[in-house]
């Protein structure tokens, strides 16, 4: 009989073994530990058989010297520096590759979608021809085609063409002078950071002060004099440097200056071109999900297609365009790792020489596997938090 109370009524105990919420607790404790003992068992295990091949084991090794040349850096580097060292500078590389194919593909990728829209029907045709060839042939093909064009499309070092004298192309890369290395370019640099960082809050304020007001603000020119401005400033208050490091024929090959290497020019038209194919296409069905209407308003206001496109179409569809991209942006930072297939030192090739030198294949294959899961990660959490900033916000 149950017991009733003034204002409720007491209700029977349910047995613990009965109540969902702790059984699902049990359940998930129960799968955690199975999946921890898996790991320890593996773990151990594969200590164990290295410890009785007598294979080394740990990260000790990358304070050794490293003794092989990488033939692109963006610091400085020598087979006298560490397997870290060596590392590092392929991880740059592949960051370098990745960050100029994300802006470069999204550029071009853009422009392509809106010409496949566009009402000239040669120019529809040729951006679909685009689409069609480029993402509909395995990205590995295109790096080998673009590397073996450009391997032999120029002559070498000594017919070397030259442009003004002091620019060369060869089958080697394009040598051009740089400024020579001083300690002000360093906090140039770190100016040019602070600059864009001021000119993205100028942005912002001007935005909200505009949204205020209604009195627009020249954002965009004080963001570009800033950028301009503050390293200018760096350089004339530390005493305007301007000696050169000009490149010269020494030998089989030439010194001094910079290049530009054909593995990196490769490896980033491939990448480009590739991925453009496929960001077209989101942006195409991005602006196609839009209500026609909204194309019709603009030109009702007299608005030309362009700036239809620019001011009412493109802003509206970033909201579709935004999830998809991030996959694109992804596939580009992955599939730089295909740079080893010609010669250009990333990450996974500097790991790859270590691998061979070391012996040492599962910590430098968990090495490669933590970098690509934390730029991934890192490119999935700042498209995120795009995505929300731009989503529409109910009231």
């Amino acid at each position: 009989m149950a017991v009733e109370s003034i204002g409720s009524q007491q209700h029977p105990k349910i047995a613990p073994w009965n109540d969902p919420v702790i059984r699902g607790w049990v359940f998930q404790v129960v799968v955690v530990g199975l999946v921890g003992l898996l790991a320890w068992y593996l773990v151990s295990n594969t200590v164990e058989n290295l410890a009785r091949q007598k294979i080394a084991s740990g990260y000790a090794y990358l304070s050794h010297e490293a003794g092989f040349e990488i033939g692109d850096s963006m610091i400085s580097y020598s087979p006298a520096d560490t397997y870290a060292r060596a590392i590092l500078v392929g991880m740059l590389n592949t960051l370098k590759v990745a960050v100029l194919g994300i802006i470069l593909s999204t550029i071009l990728g853009t422009l392509i979608g809106i010409g496949r829209l566009s009402p000239n029907w040669l120019l529809a045709k040729i951006c679909e021809s685009y689409v069609e060839a480029f993402r509909n042939v395995p990205l590995l093909l295109w790096l080998f085609l673009f590397y073996k064009i450009i391997s032999e499309a120029f002559p070498g070092p000594r017919q070397a063409i030259s442009f003004l004298g002091s620019i060369f192309l060869s089958n080697r890369g394009l040598y051009f002078p740089v400024p020579a290395a001083n300690p002000v370019h360093a906090w140039m640099g770190l100016g040019l950071l602070v600059a864009i960082a001021a000119a993205f809050a100028v942005h912002r304020w001007g935005r909200k002060r505009q949204e205020a007001t209604g009195e627009p603000f020249p954002s965009i020119w004080t963001g570009a004099g800033l950028i301009v401005g503050v390293p200018l400033l760096i350089w004339l208050a530390g005493g305007a440097p301007h000696q050169m490091s000009w490149p010269a024929l020494r030998g089989f090959n030439f010194v001094g200056g910079t290049v530009i290497q054909p593995e990196f020019t490769a490896l980033l038209l491939g990448l480009v071109v590739y991925t453009s194919a496929f960001i077209a296409e989101i942006v195409r069905s991005g602006i196609l999900a839009l209500n026609k209407g909204q194309s019709e308003a603009a030109a009702a206001l007299g608005l030309s297609r362009a700036q239809a496109m620019r001011l009412v179409l493109l802003p509206q569809a970033l909201r579709l365009i935004v999830p998809p991209m991030t996959s694109q942006y992804l596939n580009i930072t992955k599939n730089s790792s295909l740079a080893i297939a010609i010669g250009y030192p990333d990450l996974v090739a500097s790991v790859n020489v270590t691998i061979n030198q070391t012996g040492q294949a599962i910590e430098n294959i968990v090495i490669i596997m933590v970098a690509y899961l934390s730029v991934s990660l890192s490119i999935s959490a700042f498209m995120n938090w795009y995505n929300k900033r731009i989503a529409l916000r109910e009231r």
